[in-house]
């Protein structure tokens, strides 16, 4: 394992920039460099430490793109162009290269590696109130914790460092077994929500994680924990299945026509390593947590409204418990997310796409919304441009339903007609193909400062409010309590503008509903795979689709892809952990 040395770059502070309202912070010449006794004992220096262990997520982790693509390609209802899934799309994971997965293993470990640092040298200071110290040091616990959430999920059983390495921890850690491993993140995220300030305290600095951020995060780690350990056959109703089917149309020609989803009931498949966990007490842990974040016990939160959601100016909103920020033009500190989902400009303002926005979800992802419901009718992008377009007038469009619309293409006849006037006037050439150039691209990254630059200011948000209440009421429904299961269903449905449930279903269909909202409502935040593997519906959803997906993405699995394999460096050097997982050599 690399895990950065003691050294803490003066550059570190700009990590800062994962916050909103920290550009008070002190910034030096780059390339010097200080020792970890020489930061100093002061509030500043506590500043120091904890900025330097959140620049991990920019500066090692999200810098070079390995995230989110690393959390998010390998998913039944996401796509996008061959050349960019590559290996990791097609779930061949070992055949891609090491800096793209690598850092899925290696980033969260130098972040607890820095956070073990940063909690031995904040504990030893003097000159500081516990308050500010304690606050410190939850919000390391945190970090830890959710570093330790992501590599749990992904790896199954991983090492745990009580310390920093260079304080007498070994390099060369076994794995520790899941629940154990579970064991630790729920041990320090109830530290944490003991020690952070609440989000209405004068102390709370916006845009950091808090108590409320560790309580979210424990209701969603017993929600985890809590549905990988139902009993295997559960059953949970997928909306999916293979992309197109053909038809002919009336002068007898064969059209590719995309197919709405089928019902699929799938049966839970045993999840490894949570056999034994007691599912009914873990959902009352979720639901205990949950509601203490609904009920306000860590100060307000709420869901914000759609049309501000996904604003710059929305960012500090409580909706948002724990994200990753980055700031414009910033070459270190810096994201891809608003290239990847969204593309930059030619010129800021400009309507051409000049590269990017190849991530996109797939038909069998739009298919599951209302009409009316904003996040297709908002946060779905209908109508773009790129750059080689201008010459011909051209525009793309999504979905493939709106041909008459835009072209005034009746599907499947082609009979042609008149489009809508709003369309017509614009005398645009608008075309539509079977590839990654159409699909349901998201809007949810698309306001940024500058929109003509490939390292645009964007936020990634790990845990959302909504992900709370969602999480509560998946909790309800497990423990038979479907009146208030569907009561914080609701609550995310009316923000949408979705139909709202007027009476309760049963178990497995309120359970179904509420897998499919997660879909829904955290599209293109990397979710989907995970909530896939805790509900061991994995590779039957992934197997549903019959092969290649709408931009002809392989998603054929098998069981070698219920976990990453372990970087092959990791095996080479530490000598504590034995084998690969199961089919990674």
């Amino acid at each position: 394992m690399k895990i950065n040395k003691l050294l803490i770059a003066v550059t570190m502070l700009g990590g800062a920039t994962l916050f909103s309202s920290c550009n008070d912070f002190l910034k030096e010449e780059p390339g010097s460099f200080i020792g970890p006794g020489q930061v100093g004992d002061s509030k500043e220096a506590v500043d120091v430490w904890v900025s330097g262990v959140y620049s991990n997520w920019l500066d090692n982790m999200f810098r070079y793109a390995s995230f989110p693509r690393v959390i998010e390609m390998d998913a039944d209802y996401i796509s996008g162009p061959d050349w960019l899934f590559g290996h990791l799309g097609a779930g061949d994971f070992q055949g891609e290269p090491s800096y793209t997965m690598n850092p899925m293993w290696q980033g969260p470990y130098n972040l607890i590696n820095d956070a073990n640092l940063a909690i031995r040298y904040i504990q030893a200071m003097n000159s500081v109130d516990d308050g500010y110290k304690n606050n410190a040091i939850g919000e390391m616990y945190f970090q830890k914790a959710f570093a330790y959430f992501l590599l749990v999920r992904t790896y199954g059983a991983v090492p745990v460092f009580d310390t920093d390495v260079s304080n007498g921890n070994s390099y060369y850690e076994p794995r520790r077994p899941v629940a154990e491993v579970y064991n630790t993140i729920i041990d320090l995220l109830e530290k944490a929500a003991d020690m952070m300030y609440n989000r209405d305290n004068a102390n709370y600095k916006a845009g950091h994680v808090c108590a409320g951020s560790a309580a979210g995060l424990l209701a969603k780690v017993y929600a985890t924990m809590a549905s990988a350990a139902m009993p295997k056959g559960t059953q949970i109703i997928v909306r999916t299945g293979a992309p197109y089917e053909q038809v002919i149309n009336s002068n007898g020609y064969p059209v590719q026509m995309y197919k709405a989803p089928e019902e699929i009931t799938m049966s839970k498949d045993t999840v490894a390593g949570y056999t034994g966990m007691d599912s009914q007490e873990l959902y009352k842990k979720a639901a205990e947590w949950a509601k203490k974040v609904i009920g306000g016990e860590y100060g307000l939160y709420e869901l914000s409204d759609y049309s501000n959601l996904w604003k710059r100016n929305n960012r500090d909103a409580s909706e948002f418990m724990w994200a990753v920020r980055s700031t414009n033009g910033d070459e270190i500190y810096c994201t891809h997310i608003h290239t990847y989902y969204s593309g930059y400009r030619s010129s800021q303002g400009s309507e051409f796409i000049e590269s990017g926005g190849w991530m996109g979800c797939t038909n069998n992802w739009y298919s599951l919304f209302d009409e009316e419901d904003y996040r297709i009718t908002e946060g779905v992008r209908h109508t773009w441009r790129y750059y080689y377009q201008e010459s011909y007038n051209g525009c793309f469009f999504y979905p493939q339903s709106w041909s008459q619309k835009v072209q005034g293409l009746s599907l499947p006849d082609s009979v042609w007609g008149t489009p809508d006037a709003i369309y017509k006037a614009t005398g645009m050439s608008y075309q539509y193909n079977q590839s990654s150039e159409c699909l349901a691209f998201t809007t949810k990254y698309e306001d940024v400062e500058n929109d003509a630059t490939d390292y645009a200011d964007s936020q990634w948000p790990f845990l959302r409010y909504a992900d709370v209440v969602l999480l509560c009421a998946e909790a309800e429904n497990e423990l038979g309590n479907a009146d208030e299961a569907m009561k914080y269903l609701n609550l995310v449905r009316k923000r949408s503008n979705a139909k709202l449930m007027t009476t309760a279903q049963t178990q497995m269909r309120m359970r179904s509903l509420i897998v499919e909202e997660r879909a829904k409502e955290f599209a293109c935040e990397g979710d989907r795979r995970y909530d896939l593997l805790r509900w061991g519906i994995y590779l039957q959803a992934m197997n549903a689709i019959g092969g290649y997906d709408d931009a002809n993405i392989l998603k054929t699995r098998t069981s070698r892809n219920l976990l990453f394999p372990i970087p092959t460096e990791e095996l080479n050097v530490n000598k504590a952990i034995t084998e690969n997982n199961p089919g990674w050599n």
